[in-house]
Protein backbone atom coordinates (compact mmCIF):
# COMPACT_ATOMS: atom_id res chain seq x y z
CA UNK A 1 0.00 0.00 0.00
CA UNK A 2 1.27 3.71 -1.25
CA UNK A 3 1.30 6.52 1.39
CA UNK A 4 -1.23 9.37 0.99
CA UNK A 5 1.30 12.49 0.85
CA UNK A 6 0.95 15.36 -1.40
CA UNK A 7 4.42 15.99 -2.86
CA UNK A 8 3.74 20.00 -3.71
CA UNK A 9 3.04 21.68 -7.50
CA UNK A 10 1.09 19.17 -8.76
CA UNK A 11 -1.69 16.67 -7.46
CA UNK A 12 -0.14 13.04 -7.04
CA UNK A 13 -2.83 10.21 -7.05
CA UNK A 14 -1.77 7.38 -5.01
CA UNK A 15 -2.57 3.28 -5.41
CA UNK A 16 -4.54 2.73 -2.03
CA UNK A 17 -6.02 -0.23 -0.76
CA UNK A 18 -6.70 -3.51 -3.26
CA UNK A 19 -6.61 -3.20 -6.78
CA UNK A 20 -10.18 -2.57 -8.53
CA UNK A 21 -9.41 -3.00 -11.93
CA UNK A 22 -12.91 -3.96 -13.31
CA UNK A 23 -14.41 -0.84 -11.47
CA UNK A 24 -11.84 1.55 -13.01
CA UNK A 25 -12.48 -0.27 -16.51
CA UNK A 26 -16.08 0.29 -16.12
CA UNK A 27 -15.66 3.67 -15.51
CA UNK A 28 -13.70 3.91 -18.72
CA UNK A 29 -15.97 2.57 -20.88
CA UNK A 30 -18.45 5.17 -19.83
CA UNK A 31 -15.79 8.23 -19.81
CA UNK A 32 -14.87 6.52 -23.20
CA UNK A 33 -17.97 7.31 -25.17
CA UNK A 34 -17.15 11.01 -24.67
CA UNK A 35 -13.98 10.96 -25.10
CA UNK A 36 -12.71 8.63 -27.00
CA UNK A 37 -8.91 7.43 -25.76
CA UNK A 38 -5.67 6.34 -28.46
CA UNK A 39 -3.14 4.20 -26.96
CA UNK A 40 0.76 5.11 -28.60
CA UNK A 41 2.98 2.27 -28.35
CA UNK A 42 6.47 3.62 -29.69
CA UNK A 43 7.71 -0.01 -30.99
CA UNK A 44 11.08 -0.91 -32.32
CA UNK A 45 11.46 -4.29 -34.81
CA UNK A 46 14.21 -5.73 -31.79
CA UNK A 47 11.07 -5.89 -29.19
CA UNK A 48 9.23 -7.90 -31.42
CA UNK A 49 8.68 -11.61 -30.19
CA UNK A 50 9.98 -10.45 -26.91
CA UNK A 51 8.26 -11.80 -23.32
CA UNK A 52 7.46 -8.33 -22.69
CA UNK A 53 5.70 -7.64 -25.74
CA UNK A 54 4.17 -10.82 -25.61
CA UNK A 55 2.20 -9.71 -22.33
CA UNK A 56 1.80 -6.59 -23.08
CA UNK A 57 -0.64 -8.10 -26.07
CA UNK A 58 -2.15 -10.37 -24.21
CA UNK A 59 -3.14 -7.53 -21.89
CA UNK A 60 -4.28 -5.25 -24.13
CA UNK A 61 -6.50 -7.96 -25.89
CA UNK A 62 -8.95 -7.55 -22.16
CA UNK A 63 -9.10 -4.05 -22.32
CA UNK A 64 -12.31 -2.65 -23.43
CA UNK A 65 -12.13 0.84 -23.57
CA UNK A 66 -9.53 2.10 -26.69
CA UNK A 67 -10.84 3.57 -29.87
CA UNK A 68 -7.56 3.44 -31.24
CA UNK A 69 -4.35 1.55 -30.46
CA UNK A 70 -1.42 3.04 -32.72
CA UNK A 71 1.89 1.58 -33.20
CA UNK A 72 4.86 3.10 -34.30
CA UNK A 73 7.37 1.07 -35.73
CA UNK A 74 11.21 2.00 -36.21
CA UNK A 75 13.87 -0.36 -37.57
CA UNK A 76 11.64 -2.43 -39.91
CA UNK A 77 13.76 -1.57 -42.86
CA UNK A 78 13.30 -5.35 -44.49
CA UNK A 79 9.51 -5.76 -45.88
CA UNK A 80 9.35 -8.82 -43.73
CA UNK A 81 10.18 -6.96 -40.90
CA UNK A 82 6.77 -5.25 -41.62
CA UNK A 83 4.66 -7.72 -41.98
CA UNK A 84 5.58 -10.03 -39.12
CA UNK A 85 5.07 -6.65 -36.75
CA UNK A 86 1.63 -6.28 -38.52
CA UNK A 87 1.12 -10.41 -37.48
CA UNK A 88 2.05 -9.56 -34.39
CA UNK A 89 -0.15 -6.44 -33.65
CA UNK A 90 -2.65 -8.00 -35.70
CA UNK A 91 -3.57 -10.66 -32.70
CA UNK A 92 -5.39 -7.46 -31.17
CA UNK A 93 -9.23 -7.33 -31.22
CA UNK A 94 -9.07 -3.46 -31.49
CA UNK A 95 -7.53 -3.51 -34.69
CA UNK A 96 -4.78 -1.38 -34.21
CA UNK A 97 -2.56 0.76 -36.71
CA UNK A 98 0.77 0.46 -37.19
CA UNK A 99 3.22 2.88 -38.88
CA UNK A 100 6.22 2.07 -40.94
CA UNK A 101 8.10 4.84 -39.93
CA UNK A 102 11.12 3.30 -41.75
CA UNK A 103 9.12 1.99 -45.24
CA UNK A 104 9.27 4.41 -48.09
CA UNK A 105 5.40 6.52 -47.80
CA UNK A 106 6.54 7.43 -44.31
CA UNK A 107 10.53 8.10 -45.69
CA UNK A 108 8.54 10.57 -48.47
CA UNK A 109 7.00 12.36 -46.00
CA UNK A 110 10.03 13.04 -44.32
CA UNK A 111 11.84 14.62 -47.50
CA UNK A 112 8.91 16.96 -47.89
CA UNK A 113 9.29 18.04 -43.92
CA UNK A 114 12.71 18.75 -44.52
CA UNK A 115 12.13 20.48 -48.11
CA UNK A 116 9.61 22.91 -45.22
CA UNK A 117 12.66 23.20 -43.17
CA UNK A 118 10.56 21.34 -40.59
CA UNK A 119 12.96 18.57 -39.98
CA UNK A 120 11.58 15.42 -37.79
CA UNK A 121 15.13 14.71 -36.95
CA UNK A 122 17.49 11.26 -36.86
CA UNK A 123 15.17 8.15 -36.17
CA UNK A 124 14.33 7.01 -32.45
CA UNK A 125 11.70 7.09 -29.80
CA UNK A 126 11.02 10.62 -29.72
CA UNK A 127 10.30 10.96 -33.44
CA UNK A 128 8.37 7.51 -33.55
CA UNK A 129 6.32 8.93 -30.83
CA UNK A 130 5.93 12.52 -32.20
CA UNK A 131 4.61 11.21 -35.90
CA UNK A 132 2.14 8.83 -33.82
CA UNK A 133 0.75 11.78 -32.48
CA UNK A 134 0.00 13.18 -35.78
CA UNK A 135 -1.54 10.15 -36.97
CA UNK A 136 -3.92 10.34 -34.32
CA UNK A 137 -4.59 14.09 -34.93
CA UNK A 138 -5.29 12.72 -38.69
CA UNK A 139 -7.49 10.15 -37.69
CA UNK A 140 -9.92 12.86 -35.65
CA UNK A 141 -10.88 9.70 -33.58
CA UNK A 142 -9.96 9.90 -29.89
CA UNK A 143 -10.14 13.09 -27.05
CA UNK A 144 -6.81 12.14 -25.68
CA UNK A 145 -3.99 10.21 -25.79
CA UNK A 146 -2.19 7.54 -23.28
CA UNK A 147 1.41 5.94 -24.58
CA UNK A 148 3.57 3.06 -22.63
CA UNK A 149 6.94 1.51 -24.06
CA UNK A 150 6.60 -2.29 -24.96
CA UNK A 151 9.43 -3.28 -22.88
CA UNK A 152 7.40 -3.59 -19.74
CA UNK A 153 8.25 -6.99 -18.22
CA UNK A 154 5.83 -6.54 -15.66
CA UNK A 155 3.07 -5.22 -17.96
CA UNK A 156 -0.45 -5.49 -16.89
CA UNK A 157 -4.12 -3.27 -17.47
CA UNK A 158 -4.18 -1.75 -14.31
CA UNK A 159 -1.09 0.12 -15.31
CA UNK A 160 -3.18 1.45 -18.90
CA UNK A 161 -6.35 1.97 -16.30
CA UNK A 162 -4.47 4.06 -14.16
CA UNK A 163 -2.68 6.30 -16.43
CA UNK A 164 -5.89 6.76 -18.36
CA UNK A 165 -8.35 6.81 -15.91
CA UNK A 166 -7.30 10.94 -14.42
CA UNK A 167 -7.70 12.40 -17.61
CA UNK A 168 -11.11 10.52 -19.18
CA UNK A 169 -12.37 11.44 -15.76
CA UNK A 170 -14.76 14.24 -17.09
CA UNK A 171 -14.81 15.22 -13.89
CA UNK A 172 -11.51 15.39 -12.40
CA UNK A 173 -9.82 18.29 -14.30
CA UNK A 174 -6.78 16.64 -15.85
CA UNK A 175 -4.80 17.62 -18.78
CA UNK A 176 -1.68 15.44 -18.33
CA UNK A 177 -1.08 12.45 -16.34
CA UNK A 178 2.21 11.26 -15.46
CA UNK A 179 3.14 7.60 -14.71
CA UNK A 180 5.36 6.42 -11.15
CA UNK A 181 6.31 3.29 -9.59
CA UNK A 182 9.28 1.95 -7.54
CA UNK A 183 11.76 0.26 -9.24
CA UNK A 184 12.77 -2.88 -7.61
CA UNK A 185 13.88 -6.06 -8.14
CA UNK A 186 16.64 -8.01 -5.55
CA UNK A 187 17.92 -4.40 -5.68
CA UNK A 188 16.59 -0.52 -6.58
CA UNK A 189 16.65 0.13 -10.09
CA UNK A 190 15.98 3.21 -11.90
CA UNK A 191 19.90 4.47 -11.54
CA UNK A 192 19.13 7.76 -13.44
CA UNK A 193 16.11 9.21 -11.73
CA UNK A 194 17.78 8.15 -8.43
CA UNK A 195 21.11 9.54 -8.92
CA UNK A 196 21.31 11.86 -11.65
CA UNK A 197 17.86 13.74 -11.76
CA UNK A 198 16.86 13.52 -8.15
CA UNK A 199 20.28 15.19 -6.85
CA UNK A 200 20.79 17.25 -9.45
CA UNK A 201 17.70 19.44 -8.98
CA UNK A 202 18.28 19.76 -5.54
CA UNK A 203 21.72 20.71 -6.12
CA UNK A 204 20.42 23.50 -8.67
CA UNK A 205 17.36 24.70 -5.86
CA UNK A 206 20.42 24.75 -3.50
CA UNK A 207 22.34 27.42 -5.52
CA UNK A 208 19.34 29.04 -7.40
CA UNK A 209 16.74 29.20 -4.51
CA UNK A 210 12.86 27.61 -5.16
CA UNK A 211 12.50 28.41 -8.77
CA UNK A 212 9.40 27.17 -9.88
CA UNK A 213 10.22 25.12 -12.74
CA UNK A 214 12.81 23.31 -10.29
CA UNK A 215 10.06 22.43 -7.81
CA UNK A 216 7.73 21.46 -10.82
CA UNK A 217 9.91 18.90 -11.92
CA UNK A 218 11.48 17.88 -8.57
CA UNK A 219 7.59 16.88 -7.39
CA UNK A 220 8.05 13.94 -10.17
CA UNK A 221 8.34 10.55 -7.92
CA UNK A 222 9.46 9.27 -11.29
CA UNK A 223 10.80 11.91 -14.13
CA UNK A 224 12.07 9.59 -15.94
CA UNK A 225 8.57 7.21 -16.68
CA UNK A 226 7.87 6.35 -20.06
CA UNK A 227 4.22 6.77 -19.90
CA UNK A 228 2.03 9.55 -19.96
CA UNK A 229 -1.52 10.58 -21.07
CA UNK A 230 -2.56 14.07 -22.28
CA UNK A 231 -5.64 15.79 -23.71
CA UNK A 232 -5.41 16.26 -27.69
CA UNK A 233 -5.44 19.54 -27.32
CA UNK A 234 -2.24 19.22 -25.49
CA UNK A 235 -0.82 17.14 -28.25
CA UNK A 236 -1.01 19.51 -31.00
CA UNK A 237 1.02 21.97 -28.89
CA UNK A 238 3.42 20.46 -27.24
CA UNK A 239 7.19 19.94 -28.89
CA UNK A 240 8.53 16.31 -28.67
CA UNK A 241 12.56 16.45 -28.18
CA UNK A 242 13.93 13.87 -30.56
CA UNK A 243 16.79 12.23 -28.24
CA UNK A 244 16.94 10.75 -24.69
CA UNK A 245 15.27 13.54 -22.87
CA UNK A 246 12.13 12.95 -24.53
CA UNK A 247 10.78 12.60 -20.66
CA UNK A 248 12.08 15.33 -19.50
CA UNK A 249 11.27 17.86 -22.19
CA UNK A 250 7.74 16.97 -22.55
CA UNK A 251 7.61 17.56 -19.13
CA UNK A 252 8.54 20.92 -19.62
CA UNK A 253 6.56 21.16 -22.33
CA UNK A 254 3.50 20.49 -20.34
CA UNK A 255 4.80 23.18 -17.87
CA UNK A 256 4.78 25.53 -20.00
CA UNK A 257 1.36 24.96 -22.15
CA UNK A 258 -0.44 23.54 -18.29
CA UNK A 259 -1.88 25.43 -15.40
CA UNK A 260 -0.34 23.03 -12.87
CA UNK A 261 -3.79 22.30 -11.37
CA UNK A 262 -4.27 20.59 -14.53
CA UNK A 263 -1.10 18.46 -14.01
CA UNK A 264 -1.01 14.73 -12.02
CA UNK A 265 1.13 12.02 -11.53
CA UNK A 266 -0.37 8.75 -11.03
CA UNK A 267 0.92 5.35 -9.27
CA UNK A 268 0.48 2.67 -11.56
CA UNK A 269 1.26 -0.49 -10.22
CA UNK A 270 2.91 -2.57 -7.70
CA UNK A 271 6.26 -3.76 -9.47
CA UNK A 272 7.58 -2.39 -12.50
CA UNK A 273 10.53 -3.81 -14.59
CA UNK A 274 11.30 -3.32 -18.27
CA UNK A 275 14.76 -3.53 -20.27
CA UNK A 276 17.72 -2.09 -18.28
CA UNK A 277 20.54 0.13 -19.81
CA UNK A 278 24.09 -0.33 -19.76
CA UNK A 279 26.19 2.65 -17.94
CA UNK A 280 28.66 2.91 -20.43
CA UNK A 281 30.68 4.73 -17.90
CA UNK A 282 33.69 5.18 -20.58
CA UNK A 283 31.60 6.29 -23.83
CA UNK A 284 29.22 9.19 -23.79
CA UNK A 285 27.88 8.21 -26.89
CA UNK A 286 25.84 4.96 -25.61
CA UNK A 287 23.57 3.70 -22.66
CA UNK A 288 22.78 5.97 -19.31
CA UNK A 289 26.07 8.28 -20.19
CA UNK A 290 24.48 9.39 -23.25
CA UNK A 291 21.03 9.54 -21.68
CA UNK A 292 22.53 11.65 -18.84
CA UNK A 293 24.03 14.39 -21.43
CA UNK A 294 21.08 14.46 -23.39
CA UNK A 295 18.94 14.79 -20.20
CA UNK A 296 21.01 17.76 -18.51
CA UNK A 297 21.50 19.79 -21.97
CA UNK A 298 17.61 19.63 -22.02
CA UNK A 299 17.65 20.77 -18.50
CA UNK A 300 19.91 23.60 -19.37
CA UNK A 301 18.02 24.76 -21.89
CA UNK A 302 14.50 24.83 -20.69
CA UNK A 303 15.85 26.89 -17.30
CA UNK A 304 17.54 29.26 -19.86
CA UNK A 305 14.02 29.69 -21.77
CA UNK A 306 12.24 30.31 -17.81
CA UNK A 307 14.61 33.05 -17.46
CA UNK A 308 16.96 31.39 -15.00
CA UNK A 309 20.40 32.88 -15.59
CA UNK A 310 22.85 29.99 -16.42
CA UNK A 311 26.80 31.29 -16.29
CA UNK A 312 30.71 29.68 -15.66
CA UNK A 313 30.07 30.48 -11.75
CA UNK A 314 27.00 28.57 -11.58
CA UNK A 315 28.28 25.77 -13.49
CA UNK A 316 31.61 25.33 -11.50
CA UNK A 317 29.55 25.12 -8.35
CA UNK A 318 27.03 22.90 -9.91
CA UNK A 319 29.86 19.82 -10.10
CA UNK A 320 30.83 19.91 -6.21
CA UNK A 321 27.31 21.06 -5.02
CA UNK A 322 25.94 17.52 -7.31
CA UNK A 323 28.40 15.66 -6.33
CA UNK A 324 27.76 16.74 -2.57
CA UNK A 325 24.08 15.90 -3.45
CA UNK A 326 24.18 12.83 -4.87
CA UNK A 327 26.83 10.95 -1.95
CA UNK A 328 23.54 11.61 0.82
CA UNK A 329 21.65 9.90 -2.06
CA UNK A 330 24.07 7.14 -1.72
CA UNK A 331 23.87 6.77 1.87
CA UNK A 332 20.00 6.99 1.77
CA UNK A 333 19.75 4.63 -0.85
CA UNK A 334 21.77 2.07 1.02
CA UNK A 335 19.85 2.46 4.57
CA UNK A 336 16.72 2.50 2.15
CA UNK A 337 17.76 -1.11 0.79
CA UNK A 338 19.34 -2.79 4.20
CA UNK A 339 16.29 -2.24 5.82
CA UNK A 340 13.93 -4.27 2.69
CA UNK A 341 17.05 -6.85 2.60
CA UNK A 342 17.94 -5.80 -0.47
CA UNK A 343 21.24 -6.45 -2.04
CA UNK A 344 22.85 -2.67 -2.39
CA UNK A 345 26.19 -2.66 -5.17
CA UNK A 346 27.43 0.57 -3.66
CA UNK A 347 30.65 0.67 -5.51
CA UNK A 348 27.94 0.02 -9.03
CA UNK A 349 26.33 2.71 -7.61
CA UNK A 350 29.57 5.10 -6.70
CA UNK A 351 30.41 4.05 -10.34
CA UNK A 352 27.00 5.83 -11.86
CA UNK A 353 27.45 8.83 -9.86
CA UNK A 354 31.24 9.86 -11.03
CA UNK A 355 29.99 8.75 -15.19
CA UNK A 356 27.06 11.02 -14.10
CA UNK A 357 29.59 14.13 -12.92
CA UNK A 358 31.31 13.74 -16.61
CA UNK A 359 28.12 13.69 -17.99
CA UNK A 360 27.44 16.81 -16.45
CA UNK A 361 30.31 18.10 -17.55
CA UNK A 362 30.26 17.08 -20.91
CA UNK A 363 26.80 18.82 -21.16
CA UNK A 364 27.67 21.75 -19.55
CA UNK A 365 30.46 22.08 -22.46
CA UNK A 366 28.07 21.46 -25.21
CA UNK A 367 25.41 23.88 -23.57
CA UNK A 368 27.80 26.58 -23.75
CA UNK A 369 29.11 26.08 -27.00
CA UNK A 370 25.59 26.35 -28.50
CA UNK A 371 22.93 27.68 -26.15
CA UNK A 372 20.35 27.69 -28.91
CA UNK A 373 20.91 24.47 -30.44
CA UNK A 374 17.58 22.26 -29.50
CA UNK A 375 16.35 18.67 -30.47
CA UNK A 376 12.75 19.68 -30.10
CA UNK A 377 10.26 18.80 -33.05
CA UNK A 378 7.55 21.62 -34.08
CA UNK A 379 4.52 21.14 -32.98
CA UNK A 380 1.58 19.59 -35.03
CA UNK A 381 0.01 23.53 -35.02
CA UNK A 382 3.11 24.78 -36.89
CA UNK A 383 2.76 21.71 -39.30
CA UNK A 384 -0.45 22.15 -39.75
CA UNK A 385 0.14 25.83 -40.54
CA UNK A 386 3.04 25.39 -43.19
CA UNK A 387 1.79 22.27 -45.02
CA UNK A 388 -1.80 22.55 -44.33
CA UNK A 389 -2.31 19.00 -46.40
CA UNK A 390 0.21 17.15 -44.70
CA UNK A 391 -1.63 15.32 -41.88
CA UNK A 392 -4.20 14.10 -44.82
CA UNK A 393 -1.37 12.82 -46.48
CA UNK A 394 0.23 11.05 -43.66
CA UNK A 395 -3.14 9.48 -42.81
CA UNK A 396 -3.42 8.16 -46.37
CA UNK A 397 0.10 6.57 -46.45
CA UNK A 398 -0.34 4.96 -42.82
CA UNK A 399 -3.36 3.42 -44.55
CA UNK A 400 -2.20 2.14 -47.53
CA UNK A 401 0.99 0.35 -45.83
CA UNK A 402 -1.62 -1.30 -43.73
CA UNK A 403 -3.44 -2.29 -46.54
CA UNK A 404 -0.62 -4.18 -48.58
CA UNK A 405 -0.31 -7.40 -48.46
Amino acid sequence: MSDFFQTGAIATLHRLGRPEIERLEHQLVEYASESPIALVLPCHIRELGTKALRGIVRELKQVPYLKQIVVGIDGATKRRDWLRARRIFGQLPQQPVLLWNDGPRMQALRRKLDDAELSAGPGGKGRNVWLCFGYVLASEESRMVALHDCDIVTYNRELLARLCYPVAHPSLGFDFCKGYYSRVTDQLNGRAMRLLITPLLRALKSLLGSHPFLVYLDTFRYPLAGEFALDIDLVRRVRIPYDWALEVGVLAEVYRNCSPRAICQSELCDVYDHKHQELSARDAEKGLNKMAVDIVKSLYRRMAAEGIKLDAGLFDSLLITYNRQAEDTLRFYSADATINGLRYPRHEEELAVATFVRSIRAATEAFQKDPLWTPLLPNWNRIQSALPNFLDELRTAVSLDNQSA
